[in-house]
């Protein structure tokens, strides 16, 4: 038995998010599927992050277990072979038995994209929230600073949030870009509520729009009421950009598995 790790890039339009629901197509439903037919029995994945619906990844992982011997690159292929064209595996590689995405990650990197141009872009409507008035960058890079940190972000997260607790703390929380062109908002943490990051940056928007100073920021994580932050930014312009591992033991069996050159 061998546990095996993927990397995966898709475009989340499509589907109702990472895990299976009755609702509709899941990307887990289709990772599943394929891994099913590529290795002729079910299979069982865990992910280091549940990704909601219309939210995409550059690098999500996913692992799960096998006894059949492949190389790893036939993982990939043929895998990708039985995919849809906005799911991909982008990478793979064998880890040790113990190994699990979700309790052995150390951070996650999310960043989510706003179009600023003063007409709608053709190109950036699937992946980028569209906002045609100028923003104020440097004043909602201000207010992003106030996220930085350990604190209770109740102010943030969904109603039908399940999380125990709404502590969180955040490494990195920047804004970045031009105004009238692309804008960049980046948060790093070890985990995040439901919704976490889309509030943050409706709330943001509020401040790169001049509604709010980028003081308010503080007051509203402080206040601990969803009903005093921002509206919710729409799904689409969120990507799950990388998750960060510490230190993991390689499989002992690893060279029965070899990519093939």
């Amino acid at each position: 038995m061998a546990r095996i790790q993927l990397y995966l890039e898709y475009e989340g339009t499509n589907y109702v998010g990472w895990q299976t629901q009755a609702n509709g197509l899941s990307i887990q439903l289709c990772l599943q599927t394929a891994l099913a037919d590529l290795l002729g029995a079910p299979v069982s994945l865990w992910v280091a992050g549940r990704t909601d619906a219309g939210v995409h990844a550059r690098r999500q992982v996913a692992v799960f277990d096998t006894p059949k011997v492949l190389p790893l690159r036939a993982f990939m292929k043929g895998v990708n072979a039985r995919l849809p064209p906005d799911i991909a595996v982008v990478d793979v590689c064998c880890v040790a038995d113990d190994f699990h995405p979700r309790h052995m990650s150390k951070s996650k990197h999310y960043a989510y994209y706003i179009s600023n141009r003063p007409c709608r872009s053709p190109l950036r409507r699937l992946t980028h929230w569209q906002i045609f008035k100028p923003l104020d960058v440097e004043a909602m890079h201000k207010g992003a600073e106030f996220f930085l940190g350990s604190h209770d972000f109740s102010s943030f997260r969904a109603s039908d949030c399940k999380a125990r607790h709404a502590i969180r703390r955040l490494d990195v929380s920047c804004v970045e870009g031009k105004s009238r062109d692309e804008i960049i908002c980046t948060f790093k943490g070890t985990a995040f509520l439901k919704h976490m990051i889309r509030s943050m940056v409706g709330s943001l928007v509020e401040v790169g729009r001049a509604h709010r100073p980028p003081e308010w920021i503080a007051r509203v994580l402080a206040q601990k009421d969803r009903c005093a932050a921002g509206p919710t930014a729409p799904p689409h312009g969120l990507v799950l950009e990388e998750i960060v591992f510490g230190e993991r033991v390689q499989a002992s069996n690893i060279d029965r598995f070899k990519v093939e050159e």
